[in-house]
């Protein structure tokens, strides 16, 4: 890790760890949630907002960033930093996973991924080379490693994605030259715990400054995802961070947290305040339902966001039922607000010894007294 880099455990609960990341962009503690600005945007909210709800790290992405407006144009910009006036640390994920999700018009070797565009059909060939440089010049604090993220279940698809995924690890980390940014690797395998405990020990073996836990939360079940952490919580290095990408779910951040996980991201919060839900500590509420009409009370009395030191529940569904763009800045400022929430209880749990997944209730993931 470089000098501008560092990441130290201060207290440990189990194997639940509350740590300090150092970045150039700041300082994040651990474990954190990362909202989700796709397009250099957490949508529907500006990054005041987001700092109001106490978030300290948001994720871009690269592959949506490469095809508009190009990364070459964020450079000439100044970076993510400036471009989107976001002053604390960021992240940018590799590109790798919308790539593969666009299974009928790409084609993967062991050079790359040939894909067309989602936008126009253009064609575009991303390698590891191209990844990074490309991250590079959208200056993320942290970047990822190209890997290939299949479907869980297949063995033989996943040994070969195995294959690639670390082939490209080492690709990556060859070309990347910015000492301002930290490379992560990406350990794959499907719910095969052979295949995660190998793709932890060759990736740990290579010393990269963190470690993103990919290809979880695509269609396997709950117990199988904490079953793959479990694996790699055992092998992964101690002293690097691990990210739990694409999970946001509380019962889930919960889970993770007590297998050894420091960052998550996803865009599960934004994209229920865009579809009328509420999360709460007891679950999610639809806002469009009849029966909040005439409902003064907030989404949740308990909670100390501005949505809900500010408008009722009726006002809320008024908004929906109106198609109000304020309706989803309302709902993501308290979504946000309940994970990040969430986060902070568990820190200052970990930090004084009394935490225990047992003591968070199953859905709304949130502490009992």
């Amino acid at each position: 890790m470089s000098a501008a880099f560092g990441f130290e455990v201060v207290a440990r609960c189990g194997r639940a760890r509350a740590g300090i990341l150092h970045t150039p962009h700041g300082d994040l503690l651990t474990p954190v949630f990362a909202p989700v600005g796709t397009q250099a945007t957490v949508k529907a909210l500006t990054p005041a907002q987001l700092e109001e709800v106490g978030a300290t790290l948001v994720l871009a992405n690269t592959y949506h960033l490469y095809l508009r407006p190009g990364e070459a144009v964020v450079a000439e910009l100044g970076g993510l930093h400036s471009f989107m006036q976001w002053p604390h640390p960021m992240l940018t994920d590799s590109g790798g996973y919308q790539v593969f999700s666009l299974s009928s018009i790409r084609q993967v070797d062991d050079d790359g991924v040939t894909f067309k565009s989602h936008l126009d059909g253009s064609p575009h060939r991303l390698t590891p080379e191209d990844s990074v440089r490309i991250q590079e010049c959208l200056g993320a604090d942290i970047i990822m490693a190209l890997d290939e993220c299949p479907a869980p279940y297949n063995r033989a698809v996943n040994e070969a994605a195995l294959r690639r995924t670390h082939a490209w690890a080492e690709r990556c980390r060859e070309a990347h030259r910015r000492e301002d940014q930290a490379l992560f690797a990406i350990v794959q395998g499907g719910v095969f715990a052979d295949l995660r405990e190998q793709s932890a020990q060759y990736l740990g073996r290579l010393a990269f400054p963190g470690y993103g836990i990919g290809g979880l939360s695509v269609g396997e079940t709950k117990p199988e995802t904490y079953q793959m952490l479990e694996v790699v919580d055992r092998i992964l290095p101690e002293d690097k961070p691990r990210y739990l990408m694409g999970v946001g779910a509380p019962e889930d951040l919960v889970a993770a947290v007590a297998r050894g996980v420091d960052i998550f991201d996803c865009v599960l919060p934004t994209r229920l305040a865009r579809h009328h839900a509420a999360m709460t500590r007891t679950g999610r509420l639809n806002m469009l339902s009849a029966r909040f009409a005439r409902d003064a009370e907030p989404i949740d009395a308990t909670c100390r966001c501005y949505t809900c030191t500010h408008f009722s529940r009726a006002y809320l569904r008024h908004l929906i039922g109106s198609r109000e763009i304020l309706a989803a800045t309302l709902l993501s400022i308290h979504n946000l607000s309940v994970l990040i929430e969430l986060m902070r209880e568990m820190r200052d749990r970990i930090l004084d010894g009394r935490f225990s997944p047992a003591r968070f209730r199953e859905t709304g993931g949130v502490a009992e007294a």
